[in-house]
């Protein structure tokens, strides 16, 4: 059987990063673990084929070696999914699709003319596929009916079929689910609140592969909650220390956890002494109000400040989420969001309007409520909420683009990373440096250009840096890097701004010329 492989476009988004990647010749930022997963799950008499679409083009050659077309997909690449479904259609192809997006909302995969659903978990419903191949079926939706795989029986991902020099960090994953309740997440959905995770022997043999294919470069640990099992993370880092130091610290790692991290001094340490750099965090916002409203309570329990501090200072470099237009959230919550980013001096957050994700806790009482305006969900920056809230629309969008750009003004953003850096704890590991490559030294030349001599921060930018390299000489590679995300930044937040003020002018001009009552005004804004 051939199999291709098709990895949907990304639109623009605040962590498409394209500025960034740019100056270091690289197109995409994470290659798509799924599709290699799920090639590994498949059987390997079988031939594959990967193309991810935010690297290239699907050929004309590929598209006729095929015999069956296989997609997986997140919510923001629905466009792109029922795209090249009809394209595959078109040239007379048997496609299959999973993954988040089509197990969340399977009809628009299925009104785009696929022919196989392989839904939820791929250990449980792949055999199910390949089954319904082999006896010659041409169409079949498989379920795992609620049943959540044992991941200690997942293979290691086929790596080899990506074009590993397109990318410019890898993704691995130890741990499905998460054990907290979030009104608004889907993980607990799709994954369930009871974290399984893999062996420390698997996880192992996965970076020996990268290892082997000769990747050097950053790991990212795709997690939704690195550190929802605590017990099986521990032992798992205690191994990952023993294999970084034997390799010579060949990865540097990066993960997403709760803020209940900062509670735990000795996992810190092991993340430390593993060569994780950063972490991001779901702060969401720093209204206690709001987080009791949604039920993340793990963020009510001590001072997000503090927590976020001790992370800090114990060497991980904390990026965070926020989110704006909780029900029952008071006017000025976007000018409180920017304030916690400068009082925590947290240098990347992404930052959108919240939007109800189908099956999850919020769709469902929204829906009881009569307040959803979709089918389903966008997560992008760049669009309005797909619900009613408890407040105006135009408030809670001219809130979210003007803390938008002012968290990413070039003054702040500069001075908010300086003071994280002073803040910042030393390494514990010093990998065997290595002499910069051409691309590199082209890409810090181009930045120093930019921000050391074009712009009108230029005097704090050499004032910055030369305080860093003398009081924190350990990370001032690292907090350049950081100062060149803001390339993509400065570009991403006048987009933002353009396409919400677009989206709210359309809006208020549906609205009827009759004086009407806050509340009917409202009503008519979120309902176009």
């Amino acid at each position: 059987m051939r199999v291709l492989m098709i990895y949907p476009l990304f639109p623009k988004s605040l962590w498409s990063f394209e500025k960034v990647l740019e100056l270091v010749d690289r197109k995409v930022l994470l290659p798509p673990l799924g599709l290699v997963t799920v090639a590994a799950i498949l059987p390997q008499t079988w031939e594959y084929k990967l193309v991810d679409r935010n690297v290239r083009a699907v050929t004309e050659a590929e598209w006729a070696w095929a015999e069956v077309v296989i997609m997986s997909a997140m919510i923001v690449q629905k466009e792109d999914l029922v795209a090249q479904i009809q394209e595959a259609k078109r040239r007379g192809k048997l496609v299959a699709v999973g993954g988040p997006f089509p197990t969340s909302v399977p009809e628009v995969s299925l009104e785009a003319g696929a022919d196989f659903m392989i839904l939820d978990e791929g250990e449980i419903t792949l055999p199910m596929f390949v089954e319904a191949i082999e006896r010659g079926d041409r169409s079949g939706m498989f379920r795992s009916d609620g049943v959540k795989p044992d991941v200690t029986t997942t293979p290691v991902p086929r790596f080899d079929l990506l074009e590993l020099d397109q990318y410019d960090s890898m993704s691995i994953q130890f741990s499905r689910g998460c054990p907290f309740q979030c009104e608004f997440c889907d993980i607990i959905v799709l994954y369930g609140r009871k974290p399984r995770t893999k062996t420390p022997e698997q996880l192992l043999a996965e970076l020996d592969c990268l290892y082997n294919l000769g990747w050097r470069r950053s790991i990212f640990m795709v997690d939704d909650n690195f550190i929802g099992n605590k017990r099986n993370v521990k032992l798992l880092l205690r191994e990952l220390k023993e294999w970084q130091k034997s390799h010579q610290y060949p990865f540097s790692i990066t993960t997403e956890a709760s803020i209940d991290l900062a509670d735990d001094q000795e996992l810190m340490d092991l993340m430390m002494e593993c060569h994780f750099t950063a972490v991001f965090l779901g702060i969401e916002t720093p209204d206690e109000s709001s987080l009791a409203m949604t039920k993340k309570f793990q963020n009510t329990r001590s001072s997000l400040a503090d927590a976020v501090e001790r992370i800090t200072r114990t060497g991980l470099r904390v990026m965070a989420g926020f989110i704006i237009g909780f029900d029952g959230e008071k006017s000025g919550a976007g000018d409180r969001i920017v304030r916690f980013a400068e009082q925590a001096a947290i240098p990347t957050t992404t930052f959108g309007m919240l939007q109800a994700l189908p099956n999850t806790a919020l769709w469902d009482r929204l829906e009881r409520e009569g307040r959803l305006l979709a089918k389903d969900a966008n997560l992008n920056q760049t669009t309005l909420m797909n619900f009613k809230p408890t407040r105006p629309i135009e408030e809670i969008a001219r809130e979210y683009v003007d803390a938008f750009c002012a968290v990413y003004d070039p003054e702040k953003y500069l001075d908010r990373t300086y003071r994280h850096f002073l803040m910042l704890g030393a390494p514990r590991i010093q990998a065997p440096s290595q002499f910069p490559s051409l691309i590199d030294l082209k890409a810090l030349a181009i930045v120093i250009w930019r921000q050391g001599f074009k712009r009108s921060t230029r005097w704090k930018f050499w004032h910055h840096l030369f305080s860093i390299i003398k009081n924190n000489p350990g990370q001032w590679d690292h907090y350049l890097t950081v100062c060149a995300h803001n390339e993509h930044f400065l570009d991403y937040r006048e987009v933002v701004r353009a396409e919400i003020e677009a989206q709210l002018q359309k809006l208020l001009q549906a609205l009827p010329e009759k004086p009407e009552s806050p509340e009917t005004k409202v009503e008519a804004l979120v309902s176009q």
